[in-house]
């Protein structure tokens, strides 16, 4: 991911100015590696040292996506139908 593709993803999810750390921008940042990886891994089929990276960021989307469930619920369906992400 280059530096402007992320500045976009974080001024578009931050929930104030120079947020970078919400789960939000996490969460977003998350599944655009995520869905490049996807892609990747449709190409190349054998990849499984990107696949194993794969699962490991999808887990830690899914412990980000807990946790705002948890704290908030209306910032996580806001999230998830920002992003597509179902459940």
């Amino acid at each position: 991911m280059d530096k402007e593709t992320k500045k976009q993803i974080i001024e578009t999810y931050a929930t104030h100015a120079g947020d970078t750390g919400s789960p939000e921008v996490q969460i977003a940042i998350l599944s655009h590696r995520i869905n490049h990886l996807t892609e990747h891994l449709k190409d190349h089929g054998n990849d499984h040292h990107s696949r194993r990276g794969l699962l490991m960021l999808v887990g830690r989307r899914r412990g980000l996506l807990d946790y705002l469930a948890s704290k908030d619920i209306e910032r996580y369906r806001t999230i998830i139908g920002k992003l597509n992400i179902r459940k």
